[in-house]
């Protein structure tokens, strides 16, 4: 073999690249060291800084020892062993002071407690100005710990007649000052301040705990350490004393503002209410403070909870004395107040945690208002089985199932989300003065105002909806009013959508089929309202699918083509009112049936009248969108109406054979004819089947090969004159109509001789399919041909499975999966093979 290059100019390129690496190497490695040097200067004196302008490496210097890995190692094990040190003598302190006090006197006790703690007061400041900043942390935290215990001390032998909360009070205000003290004196170590902070959280509580003050108390203590905590993390620039403050500020101004809310929630009058409602304006204030000047996030945090306090203290006092029903709309009269806040001289952050706390509220109003509309929508559920009867007693709650007690704790919801539904439409209508005023807070896009329109109609309906159960309507009543808002929603989707108002329309048109359906399920209780809602949603829908036929009308128009939302929607809307109507239609044809008194089995024909008509309709609209779906929702009826016929199977063969009619029908289009054909075909075999079983024909050849012979002649003739025509077209019928019920009439049969005719039959047509490169011949015959040996073989198979030991079927199944796994893609490139030859037949 040779070589490009040769080897020895190639060994010499090697050598020479290896060279210029091991050069690039060092270069890096000095470099390296150097910036270590800087990064980790030793405690004695500081690397020389680099050559001003030099952008290459920097003059020789000392190097420290080791890798950085090994230094950082050894950083971290000396921290730990620091931690741990630190640790120890602490517990020796502690152990110190409450195990071995009783063995000294007081002189001696106190004196090794003050020796101890002032060497450990005193030594970080050496160990600082020899840059042993570590080992002085860990002094410091030891003295820490030693104060809390010489104040421990000092009680028990000092002042042991006093309460020990009353002396943790003044002793944990005591520890915060002598350690901010210590901390700004020794401004280099971490823990002094945050531990003062920590420390000043604890006297005004203590102080409360030790008056045995009450409630309000307590919150005022929290509030006001919650004030402390502001003005420290506002004025401080020290990152880990503020972000103490700060976690001190958010837990105990939370904890104070609960307690403010509990009393005011349960406050029986207004002066009562008075207490909490300042507590409450007083965390409001301590959040505007601390957003004022706090970065963006949390500004917008302060204004919220500032928003949130105003709304509670103000609707608290509102409120006092009257039912909780009723203090909702109380709250939310307060949210809205509060969008007044928006005008006022508040940083940009601020305002928008002010509005988030406006909308909150009204959220939160209409969150507890919305049970009550399940109820109205969902009710009637609850009494489906008790259909036709008869009017429910209570009038229209108790359709809804529910009495008066539960009702009368929803009797502000329709309150509640009127109001909030007119807002929102004063915001739509209004949208470009509502955007001047918001302007200094948010300035939401064009497409919020069709939300704020959306919004309005939908909560406007639910208000609607809540209101007959709510005044307590008849029943009557109800229902008719019930219809009327279905309507109108459907009259405000058309008028929407035809505008080209997309999320308005939408809305309404959600709106109109969930109350469709909520006054459907509700017209079930009595006849006569059956009848009476069903026709009015009928008519609703059938009216609202013809006017929205101008606005859907180009999806039609270029089918293969991307459909913009704004064409899609009035398209969808349309189609969902002509299936509604279609159901409506069907729920009136079975209603008919029942009142005729006809049993079920009876009463199926008359429910094809829906298909008729839909079939009838579909070749009216021709290729529209929406003729499809209306034809499958009355093809659903007719499924209805087959499942209605089983349990007689005269009536089934006769529902069979309507179905196939109809199909037949259905064929004659064009465009439904490759679908619809198969389908009429197969009802109609179908019905033939089910009538020789009803007639309990046991010999169905009888009947079933003077309709053969001439189907195979027919589809010969056919393939004579088209060659291109498929088996399954010309012979697939014919096949059928003997083979399929002549095997199952052989798997009945305990004789030998029409299994053995069927097997020779479908072997001939297996064989002849087989021959001609037939499809339907070789499939059909062969799936007969191989369902007749089976029946035949059957019990052979069961005794012989019966003889043999019961490991062998599992060790030949699994024998069986490893050779087909092992000869996988054999077995695939065969699969192909027969699928490529299946079809290239016709």
């Amino acid at each position: 073999m040779e070589h490009v290059p040769p080897p020895a100019e190639e060994l010499a390129l090697l050598d020479h690249e290896l060279a210029r690496l091991d050069a690039r190497r060092s270069q890096l490695l000095v470099r390296r060291a150097w910036l270590v040097s800087v990064l980790t200067p030793p405690a004695a004196a500081q690397p020389p800084p680099p050559f001003a302008g030099s952008s290459g490496p920097p003059p020789p210097g000392p190097v420290p020892f080791g890798s950085p890995a090994a230094r950082a190692e050894q950083r971290s094990a000396q921290n730990v062993l620091l931690t741990l040190g630190g640790l120890l003598l602490a517990i020796a302190a502690i152990a110190f002071t409450l195990v071995s006090w009783g063995h000294m006197g007081i002189a001696g006790r106190s004196a090794v407690l003050a020796v101890v703690t002032l060497a450990a007061l005193a030594t970080p400041a050496l160990l600082l100005r020899r840059g042993l900043s570590s080992t002085a942390e860990s002094l410091a935290a030891l003295a820490s710990v030693l104060m809390v215990l010489d104040a421990y001390a000092l009680h028990r032998v000092a002042v042991p007649e006093a309460g020990g909360a009353g002396f943790a009070a003044v002793a944990s205000a005591v520890l915060a000052v002598l350690w901010c003290a210590y901390g700004l004196l020794l401004d280099r170590l971490r823990l002094p301040l945050p531990l003062a902070v920590v420390s000043a959280q604890l006297p005004l509580l203590l102080w409360a705990w030790s008056a045995g003050a009450g409630a309000s108390a307590f919150g005022w203590a929290l509030l006001l350490t919650a004030a402390l905590d502001c003005a420290i993390a506002v004025r401080v620039t020290r990152l880990p004393v503020r972000v103490t403050a700060c976690v001190g500020c958010w837990t105990t101004g939370l904890l104070g503002l609960l307690v403010a809310l509990g009393q005011s929630v349960s406050a029986g009058s207004a002066p009562a209410a008075l207490a909490p409602a300042a507590l409450l304006l007083t965390g409001a204030a301590i959040a505007l403070a601390g957003a004022w000047r706090a970065p963006a996030g949390f500004a917008v945090a302060g204004g919220l909870l500032a928003g949130l306090c105003g709304v509670a203290a103000g609707g608290g006092v509102l409120r006092a004395g009257a039912d909780w029903n009723w203090s909702v709309p109380v709250y939310l009269l307060c949210g809205v107040v509060l969008l007044v806040a928006v005008r006022a001289p508040l940083p940009r952050p601020v305002g928008q945690g002010v509005l988030w706390a406006s909308s909150a509220v009204v959220v939160a109003a209409v969150l507890e208002a919305l049970p009550a509309v399940g109820v109205s929508l969902l009710g009637p559920v609850s009494r489906l089985d008790e259909v036709w009867s008869g009017v429910p007693d209570g009038g229209v709650r108790g359709a809804l199932g529910a009495g008066g007690p539960a009702w009368s704790h929803m009797s502000a919801a329709p309150v509640v989300l009127l109001v909030v539904a007119g807002l929102a439409a004063w915001a739509h209508r209004s949208w470009d003065r509502l955007i001047r005023a918001v302007g200094p807070v948010v300035s939401p896009g064009a497409s919020w105002r069709g939300v704020a329109g959306a919004v309005a109609l939908g909560l406007g309906w639910a208000g609607l909806v809540v209101l007959p159960a709510v005044l307590g309507f008849p029943y009557a009543a109800a229902v008719a009013a019930q219809s009327v808002l279905v309507a109108g929603a459907f009259a405000v989707a058309v008028a929407g959508l035809r505008r080209g108002a997309g999320a308005p329309g939408a809305t309404a048109l959600v709106c109109a089929l969930a109350g469709a359906v909520s006054v459907g399920l509700l017209s079930l209780a009595a006849q006569g309202a059956t009848y009476a809602g069903f026709a009015v949603l009928l008519v609703v829908c059938a009216a609202a699918a013809v006017l929205l036929e101008g606005v859907a009308g180009p999806v039609a128009q270029s089918p293969g083509a991307p459909v913009a939302p704004s064409v899609r929607l009035p398209w969808i809307a349309q189609t969902v009112a002509g299936c509604g109507a279609v159901l409506c239609a069907t729920v009136l044809a079975r209603a008919l049936g029942a009142s005729w008194g006809l049993p079920v089995h009876q009463a199926a024909p008359v429910l094809l009248v829906v298909p008729v008509a839909t079939v009838l309709l579909g070749a009216r609209l021709g290729s529209r969108p929406s003729a499809l779906p209306v034809e499958l929702a009355g093809a659903s009826a007719a499924a209805v109406a087959i499942c209605m016929a089983l349990p007689d199977l005269p009536f089934l063969a006769l529902v069979l054979a309507l179905c196939g009619v109809l199909a037949a029908g259905t064929a004659v289009r064009a465009e439904r004819r490759p679908v619809a054909g198969y389908l009429a075909v197969a009802l109609f075999v179908l019905a033939t089947w089910v009538r020789l079983s009803a007639s309990e024909v046991s010999d169905p050849e009888a009947y079933t090969l003077p309709v053969t012979v001439p189907a195979l002649v027919i589809g010969a003739l056919r393939r004579r004159r088209d060659a291109e025509t498929s088996s399954w077209t010309a012979y697939g019928p014919g096949l059928a109509a003997t083979l399929v019920p002549s095997l199952f009439a052989a798997w009945v049969d305990p004789h030998w001789l029409r299994p053995l005719l069927l097997g020779v039959a479908a072997l001939v047509i297996t064989l002849a399919g087989a021959r001609l490169r037939l499809q339907a011949l070789l499939l059909l015959g062969g799936a007969v041909l191989a369902l007749d040996a089976l029946h035949e073989l059957a019990p052979y198979v069961v005794q012989v499975v019966g003889a043999l030991p019961r490991w062998l079927p599992p060790a030949l199944a699994g024998l069986l999966l490893v050779v087909v796994g092992a000869t996988y893609e054999q077995r695939l490139r065969d699969a192909r093979r027969l699928k490529e030859t299946l079809g290239r037949m016709r």
